[in-house]
C-alpha cells in the first residue's frame, strides 16, 4: 500500500457498476479509497440502462399478454395503459438503487465526492475546486448516447431521456438498429406507440448472427413495429401536431416523439485527458493493458469506455479483478471469448460464443443445427410467433463454439447453457444431456441433424 504522500490509494472517477465494484473491492483489501460521481450512484445501468429498461419491457408484455389469456378461456375487460404511473414507480424504484450503492461505498469505507472530476495535474484531479491526489486514479465513466448532426437533430431524444417523458407518445419514430433501438422499438410498441425503426443499413442488429438479425427482424414486423431499412432521417422540423420527419428515401412521417439511438462514444468531455499522453484505440476508446493500465502510468480504466463488450456483467468482472490486481493477491483480467448476452427485444435474443460468420473465418469447416418453432403456448393463444434455436460446432473438434436463440426467455435460457460453453461443451456432450419436457430449453438438446 502507498504512503500517505497521497490523500488517497486510489480516487475513481464515476459510480457506475464498474467503479462501485472496483471502489468496494478495494476498500474491503484495505485501500484508502474515494469515488467521484456528477450525475447518479450505478451508472448508466441502474439509472438509464439495464434496470428501468428490463422494467418497461414487463410493462409492455402484459398487453400481449392479456390478448393471449383468451386463448386459455380468460376473459378480461378492455386493458387500459397509464404511463406515469409506470415512469412515477420506475423512478421510486430507481432512487431506492441509488441509496443502496451508496451505502454499499460507505459500508466499505470508500469516501463519496459529489462533483465533476478534472485531471489537475500527475496523480492530481480537481473536484468542486479542491485538489486531491492519488496514487492511482481509475476511469470508470462509461459511455454517453451520440447524436449525429442534420437539420432538426437538436429535437431527437436519447436513451437518457425516454425513460421520463411527460406525456406517452402516440407516434414514435426511433432511429438506429443496434440492439438499443430495437429494444425501444418492443418496448412502446408493446406499450400501445405507433413505432417506425428506421436504420440505414441492409438489415439491423450488426455483428448478431446472420440467420438471428433475419428471423428477428420477421418476427418484429408481426408485432406490428415498422421496420425500414436503408432508410435514414434527414431533416425533422417542428410541425403542427409534433414533428415532421423526411428521410433520405423521400419518404416522410409525422410522430410525436423522436428516439435517436446511434451508438455511444467514451463519456470523458471535460475531464482534461487532453492534458495527458493516454492514447486511444481506432474506435476512440481508451487503451489499457491487461492490468487496466493506461499509457500514463499512474491513470487506469476499465468498463464500457475501454471499448470492449458494453455490458454491466463484464464492467463488474473487471472491476473486481483490477482490485485484486492491485490491492490483493492479483489475478488475470475477465476472459471475454465467450461472454453470454441477451437483447430484450420481442422476441428476446440470447446468444453467446462466436456467430456463423466469425466461426467460419476462425476454425474453418461447420456443422450448423439449426431449428425454428411455435412454442407451445401460441398453440392456444394463437399469436403467430416462432423462436428460433441455432448451434455452431467446430467440425474439426465437435466443440460447440457458438449458441444463439431468438424467442421467449432467451436471456434466462442461454445463460445456463454459457457456463457449459465456457466449459468447452462438445455437440456429443449437449446430444448426451437429457431434456427438460415440455420447454423450450430442450430443443438445444435434441438437435440431431446438421442443417448445413
Amino acid at each position: 500500500m502507498s504512503t500517505a504522500v497521497f490523500d488517497y490509494d486510489l480516487l475513481v472517477i464515476g459510480a457506475g457498476s464498474g467503479g462501485v465494484r472496483a471502489a468496494r473491492t478495494a476498500a474491503s483489501l484495505g485501500a484508502r479509497v474515494a469515488v467521484v460521481e456528477d450525475r447518479y450512484m450505478g451508472g448508466t445501468c441502474v439509472n438509464v440502462g439495464c434496470v428501468p429498461k428490463k422494467l418497461y419491457v414487463y410493462a409492455s408484455e402484459f398487453g400481449k399478454g392479456f390478448v393471449d389469456a383468451g386463448g386459455f378461456g380468460w376473459k378480461t375487460p378492455e386493458p387500459t395503459f397509464d404511463w406515469a404511473t409506470l415512469r412515477d414507480n420506475k423512478k421510486t424504484e430507481i432512487s431506492r438503487l441509488n441509496a443502496i450503492y451508496q451505502r454499499l461505498l460507505e459500508t466499505a469505507g470508500a469516501t463519496v465526492i459529489d462533483g465533476r472530476a478534472h485531471i489537475h495535474d500527475r496523480h492530481s484531479i480537481e473536484v468542486n475546486g479542491a485538489q486531491l491526489t492519488a496514487e492511482k486514479v481509475l476511469l470508470a465513466t462509461g459511455t454517453w448516447p451520440y447524436i449525429p448532426a442534420f437539420p432538426g437533430s437538436e429535437y431527437a431524444l436519447t436513451s437518457n431521456e425516454i425513460f421520463d417523458l411527460p406525456e406517452f407518445p402516440q407516434r414514435l419514430l426511433i432511429i438506429g438498429g443496434g440492439y438499443i433501438a430495437t429494444e425501444f422499438a418492443g418496448i412502446f410498441n408493446g406499450l400501445g406507440s405507433k413505432v417506425t425503426q428506421t436504420y440505414r443499413g441492409d438489415l439491423f442488429m450488426r455483428g448478431f448472427d446472420e440467420d438471428v438479425r433475419t428471423f428477428l427482424a420477421a418476427e418484429i414486423r408481426k408485432t406490428g413495429v415498422d421496420l425500414r431499412f436503408n432508410a435514414n432521417p434527414q431533416a425533422i422540423e417542428i410541425g403542427g401536431q409534433g414533428y415532421h420527419v423526411t428521410l433520405d428515401n423521400g419518404s416522410t412521417l409525422e410522430v410525436d416523439s423522436i428516439l435517436c439511438a446511434t451508438g455511444r462514444r467514451p463519456n470523458i468531455h471535460d475531464l482534461n485527458l487532453e492534458e495527458t499522453d493516454i492514447q486511444y484505440t481506432p474506435q476512440g476508446f481508451i487503451a489499457v493493458d491487461e492490468r487496466f493500465q493506461t499509457s500514463e502510468s499512474w491513470l487506469y480504466a476499465l468498463g464500457d469506455l475501454t471499448g470492449g463488450p458494453q455490458l454491466t456483467p463484464v464492467a463488474l468482472a473487471q472491476g473486481t479483478a483490477f482490485a485484486h490486481q492491485h490491492y490483493g493477491s492479483g489475478g488475470d483480467a475477465p476472459e471475454l471469448e465467450y461472454v453470454p448476452t441477451a437483447v430484450f427485444s420481442q422476441p428476446n435474443v440470447g446468444t453467446v460464443g462466436y456467430t456463423e460468420e466469425q466461426a467460419e473465418q476462425l476454425f474453418g469447416e461447420l456443422r450448423i443445427f439449426q431449428s425454428d418453432f411455435r412454442p407451445m403456448k401460441h398453440t392456444l393463444s394463437g399469436r403467430d410467433e416462432r423462436s428460433l434455436m441455432k448451434l455452431i460446432v467446430e467440425a474439426a473438434t465437435d466443440r460447440v463454439v457458438g449458441l444463439h436463440m431468438v424467442g421467449p426467455d432467451a436471456g434466462e435460457i442461454v445463460q445456463g447453457m454459457a457456463i457449459a460453453i465456457q466449459m468447452g461443451a462438445t455437440k456429443a456432450d449437449f446430444d448426451r444431456t437429457i431434456g427438460i419436457h415440455p420447454t423450450a430449453a430442450e430443443e438445444f438438446v435434441t438437435l440431431r441433424e446438421p442443417v448445413r
